[in-house]
């Protein structure tokens, strides 16, 4: 019952997620890139994604909002097999999720400070991974 309590937890972090992060790139893809091309950039400036804008800050709740669900998923996962490698993966996420939000919310924008997020960007598809595979075996096993 106390898994029901976290995986619940971790659906509504996912949830944001969602949400911050599909009103992000629906503007990104639909809006600004399309009035780019066009040579109409100017007149979409405030929509575009630069360092410390609206949609950056989207795109930074969306990514913490992901970070904190492998947070509240770590007590729901068994200590053995796949889920034990998933529960480390999910630590080393979180970890990295917050060197990433150092990147976004630091007073200025640098790409050398951009390489302290990078680890994020190997520890987020691997919690995909793994949870993918460990949920394949769940549903097997059932």
């Amino acid at each position: 019952m106390e898994e029901r309590f976290w995986t619940h937890a971790a659906l509504i972090f996912t949830t944001m997620y969602a949400v911050f992060g599909t009103a992000n790139y629906v503007v990104q893809l639909t809006t600004v890139i399309p009035a780019k091309l066009r040579g109409a950039g100017d007149t979409i400036r405030l929509l575009e994604q630069t360092p410390h804008s609206l949609l950056w800050d989207f795109d930074a709740i969306a990514y913490i909002a992901m970070g904190l669900t492998t947070l509240v998923i770590v007590p729901a996962l068994g200590n053995a097999g796949v889920e034990r490698r998933l529960r480390i993966a999910c630590i080393a996420n979180v970890v990295a999720t917050v060197l990433a939000g150092v990147v976004y919310f630091h007073s200025t924008f640098s790409t050398k400070l951009l390489l302290l997020g990078f680890p994020w960007g190997i520890t987020a598809p691997l919690c995909m991974l793994l949870l993918a595979i460990a949920l394949e075996r769940s549903s097997v096993e059932r």
